[in-house]
């Protein structure tokens, strides 16, 4: 007899890893004082101080990705949650990241120590195809649009990480927690 786990799709920045965790790279970068609070729509963008020309910050922030994301800050709690679901339920990772950093994306995994069943660097932030695919049971994101298309196209429950950045309202099958004890609660509930 097949024992058939529960799948879940789960987001990587600003889910697993700490939605505050690049802000030090940029302002060091750009000089400035940014918080995670001054950043109010999914782009850091909108928590500058000054206007920067945004082809200069995408050539800077590609170049020091790799960097930036082998030295990610993980989320709290999400390791021990994740660790104790792990024997219960699939962790598939589906990321906006680009192909071009999985192997710094699966070494962080690795010497972070946090458990996976799969990673998928997608290079977009279009997963409902992916997620489909896989056939994840409910989402974890931090991404508005991206948690209210998967909540609507694939009629699952996502888990919305709150952020400054997607304090926008929510269909009801979007639920937002403010971190990962409070998605496990909400797993321990439903699953």
């Amino acid at each position: 007899m097949t024992n058939l786990k529960h799948r879940f799709g789960i987001d990587i920045d600003g889910t697993v890893t700490c939605p505050a965790t690049l802000i030090p790279h940029i302002n060091k970068q750009y000089n400035i004082n940014m918080t995670l609070q001054d950043v109010t729509e999914y782009d850091f963008l909108s928590g500058f101080p000054y206007a920067v020309n945004r082809t200069e910050f995408q050539n800077w922030f590609k170049e020091n990705e790799p960097h930036m994301y082998e030295v990610s800050e993980l989320a709290q709690d999400a390791k021990s949650v994740l660790t104790e679901w792990q024997k219960q339920y699939e962790l598939y990772y589906i990321s906006a990241r680009g192909e071009n950093v999985f192997d710094v994306t699966k070494n962080w995994f690795e010497s972070f120590k946090v458990p996976y069943d799969h990673i998928e660097c997608i290079g977009s932030h279009n997963k409902i195809e992916i997620a489909k695919r896989h056939g994840v049971e409910a989402f974890f994101e931090d991404k508005h649009d991206n948690a209210v298309d998967i909540a609507e196209q694939l009629n699952i429950p996502v888990v919305l990480f709150d952020t400054p950045y997607n304090r926008m309202p929510v269909p009801n099958n979007v639920i937002r927690v403010n971190n990962w004890l409070e998605a496990n609660e909400w797993i321990r509930k439903n699953f």
